[in-house]
């Protein structure tokens, strides 16, 4: 795959949670046409939680579709969670599916959609699975892939959470940014709507993606959302929707003034620098961690020794403090290392450890 450049217009999704009616989908449609979208996006079966709520139109819901392409010249993009919606999108000449979180995380399912589209046309887009699991989104993609199926892009819509949150599906940013890392040929795209589950926070959540390098945008919309079937409080009308793309700033993703940049490269070598400093005094902690565990070895007592961890976090939380720093970063970071610590010391407990005056 090549790599994505980011400079190229952004790949825009808008569209209803689910096709209705036809009078809806194709009012909406009307009202995105000179919007810029690349695709209208439309949910016609829909995985719910619980039986009784809306499960979508179904396959008369297509046909609603194929108007919206022939008419406003928007290719339609649905949602397919087993080979028989694969088998009537191919009869349908639908050119684009996306695979939702429900989905993804069946490696099964995954394997026989795949099998189902094998051969077409079809382009495919690949949602995170609703657990946090890097591998198994990777997985999803490559399974379509290694059938010869063009994947164009991944979306970001969130993780699963239990309770009450700011977001309906926690961000998790890192897990995107990580995918991008992985498989730099693929564009990924962010589903705000999923992510926020309210209007209110779909602006910051599409900047926020949008600073960090996302190639687009999958947003819900609704000629009449407090009449939705379906997610009616994440879904921003057609007008709403276009004020919230012409707000968005794309940034380059690189410097083009070679001043800028050259002053950029100097704090990057700084950064590269106390990066190096940071190893290096953390493997002498880990020395030191090494050097109390035979001393504890030595004097038979425990190796976890709560009252002093418990001394270090609040060490921890002053100096962030008096720092400027997240406490909340420094104390996950300290966390990390403490972990590391009882390891070492664990090991030289069990005799996994030469002790220093016999190596």
């Amino acid at each position: 795959m090549s790599a994505v450049n980011s400079l190229t217009s952004p790949i825009l999704i808008a569209g209803p949670c689910a096709a209705e009616s036809r009078q809806q989908v194709l009012s909406i449609a009307n009202q995105l046409k000179d919007s810029g979208i690349s695709y209208f996006r439309s949910g016609v079966w829909k995985p719910r939680s619980r039986p009784g709520t809306f499960e979508g139109i179904g396959v008369k819901a297509l046909e609603w579709l194929q108007e919206v392409h022939q008419t406003y010249h928007i290719k339609p993009i649905v949602e397919v969670a087993n080979t028989q919606h694969a088998e009537e999108i191919i009869k349908a000449k639908i050119p684009a599916v996306w695979i939702g979180a429900r989905t993804t995380v069946n490696p099964f399912l995954v394997s026989e959609i795949a099998e189902a589209l094998r051969g077409t046309s079809i382009k495919v887009m690949v949602k995170n699975p609703v657990n946090p699991d890097l591998e198994l989104w990777i997985g999803a993609i490559e399974r379509l892939m290694k059938v010869g199926i063009h994947v164009e892009a991944a979306i970001h819509r969130g993780f699963s959470q239990y309770g009450v949150h700011q977001y309906r599906n926690e961000p998790a940013w890192e897990i995107p940014l990580e995918l991008m890392r992985r498989l730099p040929g693929l564009a990924v795209l962010c589903d705000p709507s999923h992510i926020g589950g309210s209007r209110s926070l779909l602006y910051d959540l599409s900047q926020k993606a949008a600073d960090l390098g996302y190639n687009g945008l999958m947003i819900e919309t609704h000629n009449n959302p407090s009449e939705a079937l379906s997610d009616q409080a994440q879904q921003l009308t057609p007008q709403a929707f276009i004020s919230l793309i012409q707000a968005i700033v794309w940034r380059k993703a690189e410097i083009t003034d070679p001043v800028s940049r050259h002053s950029l490269e100097q704090l990057r070598t700084l950064i590269d620098g106390i990066d190096h400093r940071i190893i290096l005094l953390i493997a002498d902690r880990m020395e030191l961690a090494k050097k109390i565990g035979f001393v504890k070895k030595e004097q038979d007592i425990q190796i976890y020794q709560p009252e002093r961890w418990n001394a270090i976090l609040q060490h921890v939380k002053q100096w962030s403090q008096e720092n400027q720093l997240s406490e909340d970063l420094m104390t996950k970071l300290f966390e990390f290392i403490h972990q590391e610590s009882i390891r070492k010391q664990s090991m030289v407990m069990y005799g996994k450890v030469i002790e220093p005056s016999e190596s």
